[in-house]
């Protein structure tokens, strides 16, 4: 039957109540009523709408949760695209101080202009969503994607409470918020527990998570809504996109601040740690206090953001590339977590290379979980004194590779034996050689060892090598295991018959690698330089080899001292590369991999560069006027420079800017020359 007036008014009612309930649970965190209540409201509220499905809205609380899975998620072009925001290289408080002192550089404001005022928020560890928000309603929510193009996600972004259905009416007509989906820890702890017992029962295709952030972001790219909804998600607001402009009825906005305290304002959850910060010390001050707190957050970050709050000034500073000046993250030093070493292993390198690595007992740190940790090689081993079945202190930042940072002795076992390279190469059981001045031991099977082998191959054939198309690492597994391929040129000799008698390996397949194998012949000197494997050679190195030498043979011909006349390689790069080519097995490949048709075209050779600064050793300290620390560096490493992060009596010269500190004092105290900028311009110059 027709809806009466008194039943819309009732429905809108129950709506209105609704939202504001699920605001004061969800964002609040301070409930006005009972579960039992809202649940109450919510049935009357959906048997309304089963009887006048009519008055149904899409901002409806019903309508948070999708029974009907999903074919695929469409792409969403997003109006405005959604950058990446810089990361400050240096993870200590000096890192807010850079990003001032560039700001302020960027900015053009002198030493006695006034601080520059910032918001400083959290970086949380999730998923960034947009949502789209027309004349108040929640009509699409999308991922960042490549930061033009996303998945759209509504459905699942619906079943999270915290982010309201519909805005309150002064909101503008169309509205952009950005902000990260992420899973509390004690959410998390509890979705684990059930999917623990899901397992226990013998449930199939039942996994524990592994991480809050996985966690979060698998749930959002589920098909089936419902699916998503028993994944328990929140949600922080930290940015707009597309907005009403003012003159056509929009807000006005004049500092970041004011934004976002008008986005919590319309009901999205702002986190309260988002705070305004006058200069660098107030900046240090609140990336101390959160680094303080970081474990004990309900939820995980992995470090805090800068932005400078005056929009005037955001859009004087703009962007570099796909980055806004006017915002930087800055993460936290390494976490570090206990556990304990249950073996030892040594794995083998495509360069011979025999590195020891610690065997973990499950730790999480860094937001994954951690079980292999390196040990680098017997000197570090002796050092640190890690022995097998030893507590040890793991540390992971970002994605670095873990690593065991020290040894608790007091619960080392009795009988922890003490732990000594092999002798022999675990792989092809060649002797294993340690050179003079090397902390590495090698191998000295070379392509005779099966690890090295199938490395090699895997790195000549991938993407940014020789792009050998359908060569992967099951293929070349089978081929090396085979004894089909022991050397590259080996590849070019491969025929049909061979590789389709391999398993998996039809004549379509078969036929698809040879076109391949046939297409990367043609290839160019730089890529075919770094597909050799050379160590320390790479892509850079091999463009800069083949830019300056010009052709293959005068790069195999050139001495050490030739070498260190190419920009940016140094004593061992040259070192390496020249012992590369005077071993005779290695030249050998090379001269076979021609014979098999492999070209490239070769240009004259460039004329070398001047390097006026070759063998000069300089420390930069200070903000200087005009160059930003990796430009001066560039400068001087282009010119032959070795630049050091220390002054010592071994320090020819010391080029300081402003806030200089205490390398300045210490070039002083032993009488090292101190340049400015002009100074070390000239210097570069040769005039100096």
């Amino acid at each position: 039957m027709p809806a009466t007036a008194s039943i819309r008014k009732q429905m809108d009612a129950l709506r209105t109540q609704l939202h504001y309930h699920a605001h004061r649970y969800h964002v609040l965190d301070e409930p006005q009523i009972p579960d039992a209540e809202y649940d109450r409201l919510f049935r009357e509220l959906q048997q309304l709408e089963l009887e006048h499905p009519e008055l149904l809205t899409a901002d409806s609380p019903t309508q948070r949760v999708g029974g009907k899975a999903l074919d695929g998620f469409a792409k969403v072009r997003h109006k405005v695209p959604m950058l990446s925001i810089r990361t400050e290289t240096d993870i200590e408080e000096t890192g807010a101080q850079s990003f001032d002192a560039r700001v302020r550089r960027e900015l053009g404001l002198q030493g006695s202009a006034p601080p520059v005022e910032y918001v400083a928020e959290l970086k949380f560890d999730g998923l960034a969503i947009n949502l789209r928000y027309e004349h108040g309603v929640l009509v699409q929510a999308a991922t960042r994607g490549d930061g033009e193009i996303g998945e759209d996600v509504t459905q699942n972004i619906r079943t999270i409470g915290q982010i309201p259905l519909r805005l309150p009416a002064d909101a503008p007509a169309v509205l952009e918020v950005r902000g990260e989906v992420y899973m509390r820890r004690d959410d998390f702890e509890k979705l684990n527990e059930v999917q623990r017992q899901k397992i226990a029962g013998g449930a199939k295709a039942e996994k524990t998570f592994v991480n809050p952030r996985n966690a979060a972001a698998g749930a959002v790219r589920q098909l089936d809504p419902a699916i998503a909804r028993q994944r328990p998600l929140s949600f922080f607001t930290y940015g707009w996109g597309e907005v009403t402009p003012a003159e056509q009825g929009g807000p006005v906005f004049e500092t970041q601040y004011q934004a976002m305290s008008t986005l919590g304002s319309w009901g999205l959850p702002v986190s309260n740690r988002t705070q305004l910060a006058v200069g660098a010390a107030e900046l240090i001050a609140y990336h101390r206090a959160v680094g303080t707190e970081r474990d004990v957050l309900p939820f995980d970050i992995d470090g805090v953001v800068y932005k400078v709050n005056s929009l005037a000034l955001q859009r004087q500073l703009g962007f570099v590339t796909r980055e806004p000046r006017w915002a930087v993250a800055h993460k936290f030093p390494a976490q570090e977590q206990m556990t304990t070493v249950q073996a030892i292993e040594v794995q083998v390198g495509r360069t011979g290379k025999l590195t020891p690595v610690a065997k973990l007992a499950p730790v999480f740190v860094g937001g994954v979980t951690v079980t292999n940790a390196t040990l680098h090689n017997e000197d570090e081993i002796r050092r640190k004194d890690v022995r097998i079945g030893d507590t040890v202190i793991v540390r992971r930042a970002g994605d670095v590779i873990p690593e065991v940072v020290s040894v608790v002795i007091d619960q080392r076992p009795s009988n922890a034996p003490i732990f000594t390279m092999p002798a022999l190469c675990p792989v092809c059981g060649s002797q294993a050689v340690r050179e003079e001045g090397e902390v590495d031991h090698r191998c000295t099977g070379g392509l005779f060892c099966g690890a090295q082998r199938k490395q090699a191959i895997l790195h000549f054939a991938q993407r940014r090598a020789l792009d050998i198309e359908g060569l992967g690492d099951k293929l070349v597994d089978q081929l090396v295991d085979a004894n089909v391929i022991r050397t590259l040129p080996d590849l070019y000799r491969l025929g049909l018959t061979s590789l389709a008698a391999l398993d998996r390996m039809a004549d379509k397949s078969a036929q698809n690698v040879l076109d391949g194998l046939e297409r990367s012949k043609r290839t160019t000197l730089a890529r075919f330089l770094f597909g050799l494997g050379i160590r320390h050679c790479g892509e850079a190195t091999a463009k800069d080899l083949a830019r300056v030498f010009g052709g293959l043979d005068a790069i195999m011909d050139a001495g050490v001292e030739q070498l260190l006349e190419v920009p940016d390689i140094g004593p061992v790069v040259a070192q390496s590369i020249h012992t590369f080519f005077c071993q005779l097995h290695n030249c050998e490949v090379v001269e076979q991999l021609r014979a098999c048709g492999v070209t490239w075209e070769e240009g004259p050779a460039q004329a070398r560069a001047p390097r006026p600064l070759a063998g000069k050793t300089i420390v930069l300290t200070g903000t200087l006027p005009t160059l930003s620390r990796d430009e001066a560096k560039d400068l001087l490493e282009a010119a032959g420079a070795k630049v050091a992060g220390s002054v010592s009596k071994k320090t020819d010269y010391v080029v300081a800017g402003t806030e200089a500190g205490s390398k300045l004092d210490k070039a002083r105290e032993l009488n090292v020359p101190v340049l400015d900028e002009q100074g070390l311009r000239e210097m570069l110059n040769g005039s100096a």
